[in-house]
């Protein structure tokens, strides 16, 4: 029975923390190990220079996931569906395997940080830590009878236990807080270039690359354009429209915030020391915070790369479904399938990986240049259907949320210009 139901036959509304569940799901999503080590070597080259960046970044975020829970509780389907039936079925194919490519290409990364975590948690390598999790995911969504209420319980407690681990290592590190208020006034860091990707000596060069990951990891229109399919998985109505906005508003805090206070504790605990992965992340702060503090940051990253391991994922193989046409609740059968696909997709990868001690370079260089394509179109669609009148009626966008999502448009069409340039450039 859906949550809408139970409040009709209660006669009374619910307690607000139990309308939150699928813009933590998005945010949990979002907020992986790749964005977790963007902010730890962003705050510890930068400092807290560009918190008012991942400010900003987060609310454009919020603009997307908010338009997009908007359009699957007036419209009354998902993104992918309302795009079949108002333009066509190609197009909404389009964007659900566009979708599902991008998750696919980047799940090894997910299973590749939940290694190094587990790894570094019993100092030593620990490939059959992914099979293991694998097989258990897999077992999951085959048995699992309620795949979304499971799922959103289990994301509420990862984010608690996230959120505690972290402030914990924040209060530990003792931040200077007038860094932090300076760091909240829009500026650009002296050494900070805007110059596009160039080779240099032999070498690609990129000045703006933990900008653009900042801007990239945060601002995932992929992932907002899901919180469409997350509120019909919920069951919301036009009774739960205004706890829409309350639902992606905490989303997108926690997503910022979780952000933040990683950026500020490695700009307090470990300035200009850059790590190339979390396990690295992970020795570099024991020494300053401490056997105990050093504990809660590993449970709060083991918390961090199982988030995306699962949604990553269940937002591919769900996406796909729909864009096909095919029944596209969590728990029906397609699916499962396809979600299935992308875990052994990632889960094949990442050991291959391992095994050899070589990245999948051509597979990331898939993923990027997918995400060329793939963000815009995300952000477009979800701007295109916000401002149809025959879907929103009343509630299309109003020129303050027009405003916001032509500035997003704007970022991710920036961001793509330079993995396009990246892109060209690995290939010459």
């Amino acid at each position: 029975m859906t949550e809408s139901v139970d409040r009709q036959v209660s006669g009374k509304p619910r307690a607000w923390w139990c309308s939150i569940g699928p813009a933590l799901i998005t945010a949990c999503m979002v907020f992986g190990p790749g964005s977790m080590l963007v902010s730890a070597n962003v705050g510890a080259t930068h400092g807290c220079e560009l918190l008012w960046l991942l400010v900003l970044t987060g609310v454009l975020m919020g603009a997307f996931m908010i338009m997009a829970a908007r359009i699957g509780v007036v419209g009354g389907a998902s993104p992918c569906t309302l795009v079949a039936r108002h333009l066509n079925r190609p197009a909404a194919a389009v964007i659900g395997l566009t979708l599902f490519l991008i998750c696919a290409t980047f799940q090894f990364g997910n299973n590749l940080a939940f290694a190094a975590a587990v790894g570094a948690l019993i100092s030593q390598p620990a490939p059959w830590a992914i099979l293991i999790l694998n097989l258990g995911l897999v077992l999951f969504l085959f048995k699992a009878r309620n795949v979304y209420h499971l799922l959103e319980r289990g994301m509420k407690i990862m984010v608690a236990m996230i959120l505690i681990c972290f402030v914990a290592n924040l209060f530990a590190a003792r931040p200077n807080v007038l860094s932090i208020v300076k760091g909240l006034v829009p500026h650009l860091p002296g050494e900070v270039s805007l110059r596009l990707p160039a080779k240099i000596d032999g070498g690609i060069h990129d000045p703006m690359l933990l900008i653009a990951s900042l801007l990239g990891t945060t601002c995932s229109v992929g992932a907002a354009l899901f919180q469409g399919n997350l509120v019909r998985e919920k069951g919301w109505g036009l009774q739960e429209y205004r706890r829409g906005t309350t639902d992606a508003m905490a989303g997108v805090a926690v997503l910022t915030c979780t952000s933040a206070v990683i950026m500020i504790t490695t700009a307090t605990v470990i300035p200009g020391q850059v790590a190339t992965d979390v396990g690295m992340l992970a020795r570099s702060l024991q020494p300053l915070l401490g056997s105990l503090a050093f504990v809660m940051f590993y449970l709060g990253l083991l918390a961090v790369s199982l988030n995306p391991f699962v949604i990553n994922a269940m937002i591919g193989g769900t996406i796909l479904a729909d864009g096909l046409g095919l029944p596209a609740g969590m728990g029906q059968r397609w699916p499962r399938h396809f979600t299935v696909l992308v875990l052994v997709i990632g889960m094949t990868v990442a050991m291959l990986a391992l095994r050899t001690g070589q990245k999948p370079i051509k597979l990331i260089i898939m993923g990027q240049a997918l995400t060329v394509f793939g963000n815009p179109l995300m952000a477009v669609t979800i701007l295109w259907l916000a401002n149809q009148r025959d879907i929103m009626g009343e509630h299309r966008n109003g020129w303050c949320a027009n405003i916001l999502g032509g500035l997003g448009l704007v970022l991710v069409v920036f961001i793509a210009i330079r993995v396009f340039c990246l892109v060209i450039l690995h290939l010459t």
